[in-house]
């Protein structure tokens, strides 16, 4: 079964005077933890920040689609990357989901892939 592992954080803990060395903490720990899963991830990626964000926004029927600058929520937390895995079951995507190196107050959304 795939699973998407959604990381979420505020951008705003990676930056100040040691953003530099917040952000190589962070991606160290994300190297060591795809080291560690490689039989299971089949994919995934960093996100840059949301200032490079567009937004497609779908309006009430007979409109058009609008483009926005930024993520369309304003929420404390940021999409900041994500896992693609392949795994038994959501027991084992929880498992490898609580071992992903995320900051106070991060979360991890997993959400199952639609079969193909």
């Amino acid at each position: 079964m795939k699973f998407a592992l959604l990381i979420y954080e505020n951008e705003a803990n990676f930056t100040g005077a040691d953003a530099a060395e917040k952000i190589s903490r962070r991606k160290a720990g994300h190297q060591a933890f795809g080291a560690a899963n490689r039989a299971v991830i089949v994919g995934g990626a960093g996100l840059r920040t949301t200032e490079t964000a567009t937004t497609v926004r779908a309006p009430a029927k007979g409109a058009d689609r609008s483009l926005h600058d930024g993520p369309f929520a304003e929420t404390h937390e940021q999409l900041g990357g994500f896992y693609l895995v392949d795994v038994p079951d959501r027991e084992a995507a929880v498992a490898l989901a609580l071992e992903i190196p995320v900051g106070q107050n991060g979360s991890i959304e997993i959400r199952q892939v639609m079969a193909e």
